[in-house]
């Protein structure tokens, strides 16, 4: 089975997904990760059909399968404290349709900040909207994302991951999304996988991991600071990711790149070349920056 790997990719008014395809291709991807307009407003231009249908076209000409591509919700975005209450619910409902125009199944979400509720009360708020969100109908699975507990920030552990995913009703329209960055920032050792991948089996199910984005750290274990560093060139390192991007039982889950790009320089390509050839490349910057 080939890797399933790609990388965050654009789409733009004008291209929409048939350019998010091309980006992708052109990186030697399998699958690929966009926001459907800009994470930090509410800016959304109409969504061609024939576009879509020519991008649908060109994945299947180039081995793309639909069923692994990415949607990331917009991280304006915040189920965990009611002040915007009204926004983040019609917001979300109004990127899940999106979504499903395009025929996608995964939207990534990033749980919330509680702010100054308090976690139990932040939990909550977030089952409640989920639970006004989603129905029997709903076609996109939302993955929550796991973070790294930066300030106030939910989803940084698997038990607070699990009783969300408890307290949603309609249980096959909910996953979740493992960064490797924002594990390590929350204090998860990435040297023993095999242990993590045991607890999140224990405590939520492994039936429940839908993506994982693949990110080396700019910093240590346990930092809480979220923020990501190219393969190999930061604390986690190149050979426990490898690790991780081969582990037989996560063979058939998408894994996306968000790593910085190097002097508005997209690393992708030559990242995933690194990946496929499992070789750790040392002159990464310089080749990309050729």
């Amino acid at each position: 089975m080939e890797l399933i790997i790609g990388s965050h990719v654009s789409f733009t008014k004008d291209d929409q997904l048939i350019g998010s395809v091309r980006e992708a291709i052109s990186y030697n991807s399998s699958t690929f990760m966009f926001y459907t307009g800009a994470p930090q407003n509410t800016l959304r231009v109409a969504l061609d059909e024939n576009k879509t249908k020519e991008a649908y076209a060109l994945m299947k000409k180039n081995n793309i399968e639909l069923k692994n591509l990415v949607v990331h919700a917009p991280y304006i975005i915040n189920l965990a404290n009611i002040k915007n209450f009204d926004f983040n619910i019609k917001f979300l409902k109004e990127e899940i349709s999106r979504v499903e125009s395009l025929g996608i199944e995964k939207l990534v979400l990033h749980p919330g900040s509680h702010v100054d509720v308090g976690v139990d009360v932040g939990l909550k708020n977030i089952i409640d909207s989920l639970n006004m969100v989603l129905t029997e109908n709903t076609k996109v699975i939302i993955c929550l994302e796991t973070m790294a507990g930066k300030g106030t920030e939910l989803g940084k552990n698997f038990d607070e991951l699990k009783t969300i995913i408890d307290g949603v009703k309609y249980k096959d329209k909910i996953g979740v999304c493992m960064d490797t960055c924002h594990l390590n920032d929350a204090g998860y050792d990435l040297t023993n996988f095999d242990l993590i991948l045991d607890e999140f089996d224990k405590k939520i199910g492994l039936k429940y991991l839908k993506v994982i984005h693949i990110n080396d750290s700019k910093n240590v274990i346990n930092s809480h600071k979220d923020r990501h560093e190219n393969i190999g060139y930061g604390t986690i390192g190149f050979d426990k990711l490898i690790k991780i991007i081969y582990h037989e039982k996560l063979k058939e889950i998408p894994k996306i790149l968000e790593t910085p790009y190097v002097e508005k320089h997209a690393p992708y390509k030559e990242e995933i070349e690194m990946i496929k050839s499992k070789k750790f490349n040392d002159n990464l910057i310089e080749d990309i920056l050729k």
